[in-house]
């Protein structure tokens, strides 16, 4: 289940974010570099980090068509395992994305769907949710980013071996801060999630390690 779990990154520099990367070592088999940490160190990191983890490059690239197919092919370039795209950009832009991906069959490419932190109402969110995962599907993405609670009903439109990768994990009684649907590891891998996200509950505490070995036992007591 390490392999399923997913930490993310949300630090601004280098020094904390190799010290993340040591302090949860094999305990989780991916690290996420979003915005932040890729506009203050840039690709080299992204590089460093993944020498030992699987890198998953979360810039939610939405932009024309070309632009986002060459911002794809530069993240294939740096040899990331899994980069995103917002499927807001229309079903063109995602079409040019997978066409770019192509080149690197070993990358993932996925799209956000809605962001967890979006405060439509929940209805709402899920039918625009399982709108834009079939979209990325036609497209010929691998799979996408949603919540815990529109997981199953993406894998039940497009098919079990569509992705589902989902923030927005909690668990214990830790504020949920600026996400609307939230859920905690075994609710995610019961409900059809193939990755979790996790970052705050890892980040801040006082042993990283040992958070993410208790997501994990909670995800493997739900699989």
């Amino acid at each position: 289940m390490q392999d399923r779990l997913m930490v993310a990154l949300d630090v601004d520099d280098r020094e904390k974010a190799m010290l993340m990367r040591d302090r949860v070592g094999d305990s989780v088999g991916w690290l996420k570099v979003g915005l932040r940490l890729f506009v203050a160190e840039g690709p080299e990191l992204v590089r460093e980090l993944n020498r030992t983890h699987k890198l998953f490059l979360d810039l939610k690239f939405h932009d024309i068509p070309n632009t986002v197919a060459q911002a794809i092919e530069s993240a294939g370039g740096l040899g990331v395992d899994m980069v995103n795209v917002h499927a807001g950009g229309g079903e063109e832009m995602l079409a040019a994305a997978a066409n770019a991906a192509k080149a690197f069959p070993n990358m993932k490419l996925i799209a956000v769907t809605v962001l967890t932190s979006d405060p439509m109402p929940k209805a709402q969110a899920r039918e625009v949710a399982l709108q834009r995962a079939k979209m990325a599907l036609d497209a010929g993405l691998d799979g996408v980013v949603c919540s815990v609670h529109e997981a199953q009903a993406i894998k039940d439109l497009c098919g079990e071996d569509f992705i589902t990768v989902t923030p927005g994990i909690r668990w214990g009684g830790q504020d949920v801060q600026d996400q609307k649907r939230v859920a905690d590891p075994a609710s995610a891998i019961a409900n059809g999630s193939d990755y979790l996200v996790v970052g705050r509950p890892i980040l801040h505490a006082e042993n990283p390690a040992q958070a993410a070995q208790e997501a994990v036992a909670m995800m493997q007591s739900a699989a």
